[in-house]
């Protein structure tokens, strides 16, 4: 039996970086069923978190799992979620894109705590620099 821990930072937006996701209220719900639907699927977070244009998961990957995979079903259920029961005014979109880094052991907590802190966060700082900062910072490109 293998055993491995990879943990990896996945941001992901909605479509167009609208704000669907207008209050703490409704974020919550939102993560919670990602959260519970996610390890129903056997698909472990470890912390969720977002704003209302986007979300934050620190996950960690099984020995079976693709990261492609796992944010497609992340990311399709939770939309489809959303949409089923009306959360939003109009329809619900993420945007197809993502961006994921693996995440040391010696960085964990500091990783759950910026996820912890996206209210007080983005106070400060808008999603735009924030997604601007993390792809030059960790020298990001798409990769087909």
């Amino acid at each position: 039996m293998p055993h491995i821990r990879i943990y990896i930072h996945l941001v992901f937006s909605t479509k167009e970086r609208y704000p669907f996701l207008k209050t703490p209220e409704l974020r919550a719900k939102v993560w919670k069923h990602i959260f519970e639907n996610a390890r129903s699927k056997g698909i472990y977070i470890d912390f969720i978190n977002g704003y209302a244009e986007h979300c934050h998961i620190l996950l960690s990957l099984g020995t079976e799992q693709l990261l492609s995979k796992t944010v497609q079903l992340i990311k399709g259920e939770s939309a489809y979620w959303i949409n089923q029961n009306k959360l939003c005014l109009q329809k619900f979109e993420w945007q197809n894109d993502y961006f994921a880094v693996s995440i040391s052991d010696s960085n964990i907590e500091k990783v759950r705590n910026y996820i912890a802190n996206q209210e007080e966060h983005h106070k400060i700082k808008t999603f735009a620099e924030e997604y601007d900062e993390f792809i030059s910072r960790f020298e990001l490109m798409a990769k087909g």
